[in-house]
Order: C-alpha cells, then sequence, then structure tokens
C-alpha cells in the first residue's frame, strides 16, 4: 500500500484553512495545521511532514522563522517548504527567506496549482535525498523502486551491476580524493555509453563506492558494455602515475602487511535477463543471480561482462565477453586534459576543477576550460589537433 502523504500548513487565515483542508482531504492527502504563536519544532518532527506550506502573508515574524529552524535541523533539512506570499511583499520576503524556501504561490493560491507544487516539491525532495551525493545519480531506495517496477510490469529487460576491480587499492595508495574522480569518471563514462548505445527511457543508478546498476532491453545492453568497457580501459589509467601506467600494476600492500603488485583497475559487469514474465518474480532473486554471476566473473582478470546463462535465449551461446583493448591505440592515445598538462598549459588544479564540471554537467571539457578562462580557444584548438594528430600517427 502505497503511502499517505503528509501536508503540514502554517496558516492563520481561517477562510483559506477552510478551503485548502477541504480539497487535499478530498484528495486523499493527511493534512495538519501549526496554529501555535511560535514553530513548535518538536510537533513538526512526531508529524514527520513530506511537505510544509506556510503562509508568509498572514504570519508573525516569530512564524516566518519555522522556515529557517526546519533547515537548520538535521531531521527535517530535507522537507520541502513552500510558502504563500502576497505579490507586494514578494521581494522583500524571498529576501529574507531564500535560504530556508523551496517554492513559492502568490496568495491566494488555487489549490490545484499548489497540489502540483507540492508533489513536485516532494518529488525533487526524494531524488535529492537518495541520490548519491557524490555523482547526482539514484541511489539504492530509487534503484530498487525502478527495478521492481519493471519486475512488476512483466517487461522484458537487462539489468547490469557494474563493479570496479581493484579499487580499493587505487583508493589506498592515492587517497579518498583520487577515489572519487574515478568514482565520477565512472559515472560519467557510464551514462554516456547508456545515453548513446541504449535506449532514450533507460535508467542508471549509484548503488554507493565503487558500484553502479543499469537497466536497458535485451537487445541493448551488449553495445552498451562493450562501448563502457573500451571507454573505461582507455581513460582510467590516466588517474594513474606514468610509471603505473607504464607497469601496468602498482605495488601496495595487502591485510597482512605484505607488497604485492596489484593490476590496474578494470570493471565486472554482472548481468540477468528476463525475457518472460515467469522467469523471476522478486528483487532478491534478481539480486541473487547478479550476485552468483559477479561471483563467477570477479575470479577472471580484466575487464567483463556476463549475463546469467539461465536467463539467456537459445540463440544465445556467447554470454561472457572478456576485452583487452589495442595496445598500439592505449599506448599513443592522450585525453585531452592529459594533452594540457604536459604541455604545461594548464595545472594539476585547474584540470581538476574543470573535470568536476565536466562529469557533473555532461559539458565538453575544452568548453569548461574555456568557460572558466583556463584555456584560449586557439590553444584548445592546437590541444585537439595534437590530441587527434597524435593518435593517428600511432605516437
Amino acid at each position: 500500500m502505497d503511502k499517505t502523504t503528509k501536508i503540514l500548513f502554517v496558516i492563520d487565515d481561517k477562510e483559506l484553512k477552510t478551503v485548502l483542508e477541504f480539497c487535499f482531504k478530498g484528495w486523499g492527502y493527511e493534512v495538519f495545521f501549526e496554529t501555535g504563536p511560535a514553530p513548535d519544532i518538536a510537533g513538526i518532527m512526531k508529524i514527520s511532514p513530506d511537505v510544509v506550506v506556510v503562509d508568509v502573508h498572514s504570519a508573525t515574524k516569530s512564524r516566518l522563522e519555522i522556515c529557517d529552524v526546519l533547515k537548520d535541523d538535521f531531521v527535517t533539512a530535507y522537507i520541502p517548504i513552500i510558502i504563500l506570499i502576497n505579490k507586494r511583499q514578494l521581494r522583500q520576503h524571498l529576501l529574507n527567506l531564500r535560504q530556508g524556501v523551496d517554492d513559492y504561490l502568490i496568495k491566494p493560491p488555487d489549490p490545484l496549482d499548489l497540489r502540483i507544487r507540492i508533489e513536485m516539491a516532494i518529488k525533487r525532495s526524494q531524488h535529492s535525498f537518495y541520490a548519491s551525493p557524490l555523482t547526482g545519480l539514484p541511489g539504492g531506495i530509487l534503484i530498487e523502486e525502478v527495478l521492481k517496477e519493471k519486475i512488476d510490469s512483466g517487461a522484458c529487460f537487462a539489468a547490469g551491476h557494474v563493479d570496479i576491480d581493484n579499487f580499493k587499492s587505487f583508493n589506498d595508495k592515492y587517497g579518498y580524493l583520487k577515489g572519487d574522480r574515478g568514482i565520477m569518471q565512472t559515472a560519467y563514462m557510464l551514462s554516456t555509453a547508456v545515453r548513446n548505445w541504449g535506449n532514450k527511457n533507460d535508467f542508471l543508478g549509484h548503488i554507493g563506492g565503487d558500484d553502479f546498476m543499469f537497466v536497458t532491453t535485451p537487445d541493448k545492453y551488449k553495445d552498451i558494455c562493450q562501448n563502457f568497457i573500451c571507454m573505461f580501459d582507455t581513460i582510467i589509467p590516466f588517474h594513474y602515475s606514468p610509471d603505473a601506467r607504464e607497469n601496468g600494476f602498482i605495488i601496495a600492500r595487502d591485510r597482512n602487511n605484505r607488497s604485492r603488485k596489484l593490476s590496474l583497475m578494470s570493471v565486472t559487469i554482472a548481468l540477468v535477463i528476463k525475457n518472460n514474465p515467469a522467469e523471476f518474480t522478486s528483487i532478491l532473486e534478481l539480486d541473487e543471480r547478479i550476485a552468483e554471476v559477479k561471483q563467477y566473473l570477479k575470479k577472471i582478470p580484466g575487464s567483463k561482462y556476463m549475463a546469467d546463462r539461465r536467463m539467456m535465449k537459445k540463440d544465445e551461446s556467447l554470454t561472457l565477453q572478456v576485452f583487452t583493448n589495442d595496445e598500439s591505440l592505449k599506448s599513443c592515445y592522450r585525453p585531452l586534459g592529459q594533452v594540457l598538462l604536459e604541455k604545461r598549459i594548464i595545472s594539476g588544479e585547474q584540470l581538476d576543477k574543470a573535470l568536476k564540471k565536466h562529469w557533473k554537467r555532461g559539458i565538453l571539457l575544452g568548453e569548461v576550460l574555456t568557460e572558466l578562462g583556463f584555456l584560449t580557444d586557439e590553444q584548445l584548438s592546437e590541444a585537439l589537433d595534437y590530441q587527434e594528430n597524435g593518435l593517428k600517427a600511432g605516437v
């Protein structure tokens, strides 16, 4: 059974209160009203509303503090706040309350407009609350909802669990900041692969750490996996030192404090394909099958993907794919950022700042660098020419 949405109205206007109570209770919402002279945070926490609507026009100064108080408290900071405001007071109050307000409507509000604003605010809040703060991708709870919806619908789909091999050793050697950059780069490349080789409505989520999940259709997963792996194996080595890239490994200590040679990061993609409604009926079963495939794949070195053999169609005999990029291409390829660093056109700090914007916003790195003023159009053009000519020449 779906959870009933709780709305807390902070309103003194009796006429407006009557209208909103009638409408929102009729629509099936659970409605509460705050009528005390000052914000009662303890009472609000007990109610645990999904959204708070404050009538700024009729509220006293002390009552207006509720916006800031709610946002300052860790327990209630995630609750969206919508204010109802007189048009003449709009500028003054928004300047005073902008840190604690998520949306507003001019008073008197149309109840239907307010309902739409409330639903939109709750949706934004849920995505923000459950999304990964590092990558901005939907997190575990939203991933679970998508998978459950797919299973319940009976539609055919492919679910792929992406895990970065040897990420812990990289994180231990280079530090968590560089580890975060590796995660952000992976998220960007994976989203690029899903967007370019998947379907328009495919899903990508960040389970946490170095684990991701994507959902596509059975006819698209191979293209997504192959293109993502090729990008990953070409780009990720540049997160390592030049010596590590050349050697193909790093020296790190294991849990017993013994020095070991550990390979550079690779990716394992374990998939489950659902071709008909009878194949499995729960997320737990899907998760168990993915875990089985992942456990098998983890024994194989290098980047690879495989689908659960029990779920494959009869004409799909080859389920394991291990990729090795063309070494002649990898040896001469240089990402744009690496080219600019080698030519000392930008600093490492400037590249790091630009890359974070590039990964988050999906804008080409060269455009971000010029936008930030770190690079001129002429320098960008020369670097791109150098990058392209070097790859063609194989040097």
